[in-house]
């Protein structure tokens, strides 16, 4: 019988074990954080009804949708025709508002929540594009009301996590959707469909340049001015590199109309409650091409990027939106929120070398010299685990030197051999494969031993 080759769909990260570790490891690092600034685990299942999921999304979400079809027959709940039922979660804020939305008079408000979870998008198969990748999303949601102050903690947040993961220098940008309507406005675009659209434009300057906007701008699809468009790269060309230096630029936008007002006075107070919350203002800077592309955010917005890697992009973006549960209860749940894609991310930077394999798991490695004794081997790693130090036992015996080529493989650093010498003596001889180098030690004192050079080993990373 011909063999099935083992193979894999392309858009999936399969990782072995080290890089597995290293993975898990930013994932503890975010769920630490998230935790730390009180936001509480949730789940919601990875299988959504359509209807619900697709509700507040156009054509292009819909053709990236995996849906489920378990029987082999359409089920009789469908939007159109030919739809099944069921589908595939594409994102973790739509579940949030069916959760809020079905949950409300269970949930404390604000509710504050945090989930990391897969999501799954048709996307097409090309270089560092996942069809299912984690999310990590923060989110807080008030009833009828939300102060901007929230708007402020998010970005403390984000500066925990990114502070903690050590991935190098970054930058949280923030910008505010009233800020830029408002100033729009004042240059006579006034249609809210119009300015939407500006909004998505002016969204790809980083991406495509001024000279690409511009001609965007005014060519046959917007007309608007030279002028006009010239003015607008002029706004969103708008950066700061100080607290007071964004102040500063804001005030010399000069008056507008009342969103931008209102804009102005929200991110003058989000940039200084921010600061009050302690993140450096080094690590925070005014943008006004930020607009972020989705078109239920209202307010602040935020996109973080790595100063020494300005082509991965935004590492982690969100934003205010005023009733994202909308299409699901008559209730007002203003919420603002962000979003790490952690599985691109990732990607992202081990392809430019900023993280690498971690270290294994196992703490330690109990070699086994003679089958005889493997009682006492199983008796030594008992009481190591019972201290706290993963261990692992070679429990089938072979040369020395494979057990050590294994340990060295495996990513363990200390391996343990007892032998009939240490026995006679009450050692152990400690090998130590990162220094490598070994020591002997007394029995009695080998879990106190193991702990200092531990606490050593994670000191130095």
């Amino acid at each position: 019988m011909a063999l099935t080759p083992a193979r894999t769909m392309p858009g999936v990260l399969e990782l072995l074990p080290l890089d597995q570790i290293a993975f898990q490891r930013m994932l503890d690092v975010i769920r630490r954080n998230y935790e730390r600034f009180g936001f509480l685990p949730i789940e919601t299942p990875v299988i959504e009804y359509s209807d619900v999921l697709l509700t507040k999304t156009g054509g292009e979400t819909e053709r990236q949708v995996y849906f489920v079809q378990s029987t082999g027959a359409l089920n009789a709940g469908k939007i159109d025709e030919g739809m099944p039922e069921l589908a595939l979660r594409f994102d973790l804020t739509v579940p949030l508002a069916r959760y809020v939305a079905e949950h409300e008079r269970e949930l404390s408000f604000p509710f504050r929540r945090y989930q990391m979870q897969r999501v799954y998008r048709g996307e097409r198969a090309q270089r560092g594009r996942f069809r299912e990748f984690y999310q990590c999303d923060i989110d807080v949601i008030g009833k009828d009301g939300l102060s901007v102050r929230y708007d402020a903690e998010i970005p403390a947040v984000i500066y925990s996590v990114f502070r903690e993961l050590n991935i190098g220098a970054f930058t949280i940008h923030l910008n505010n959707r009233k800020l830029m309507r408002g100033y729009f406005e004042s240059l006579g675009i006034v249609d809210g469909e119009q300015q939407m659209l500006v909004l998505r434009e002016v969204d790809k300057l980083d991406k495509r340049g001024a000279d690409y906007v511009r001609d965007t701008l005014t060519g046959e699809t917007f007309g608007l001015s030279a002028e006009v468009a010239q003015k607008i790269l002029a706004f969103v060309q708008v950066r700061s590199t100080s607290l007071q230096d964004a102040h500063a630029k804001l005030d010399a936008l000069g008056a507008g109309p009342a969103a931008m007002e209102q804009g102005r006075a929200e991110l003058k107070e989000v940039l200084d409650l921010i600061h009050a919350f302690g993140v450096p203002e080094t690590h925070v800077a005014l943008n006004l091409s930020i607009a972020r592309g989705l078109d239920y955010y209202t307010g602040t917005v935020y996109e973080t990027t790595l100063n020494d890697h300005p082509q991965i992009g935004s590492i982690c973006s969100g934003g205010r939106y005023e009733n994202l549960a909308s299409q699901y209860t008559r209730s007002q749940l203003p919420g603002v929120g962000i979003s790490i894609g952690l599985t691109r991310l990732y990607w992202q930077l081990r392809d430019a070398g900023l993280i690498s394999t971690a270290t294994s798991t196992v703490d330690v490695l109990v070699t086994q010299m003679d089958a005889a004794q493997l009682p006492a081997y199983l008796a030594l790693a008992g009481e190591l685990r019972g201290a706290g130090i993963a261990t692992e036992v070679v429990l089938e015996g072979s040369k020395l030197g494979k057990q050590f080529k294994y340990a060295d493989r495996a990513g363990i650093r200390f391996v343990i051999v007892l032998g009939e010498d240490e026995i006679a003596k009450g050692v152990v001889t400690v090998k130590d494969l990162r220094r490598e180098d070994q020591f002997e030690v007394a029995r009695s004192e080998l879990i106190k031993t193991l702990r200092v050079e531990l606490e050593q080993a994670a000191a130095m990373g």
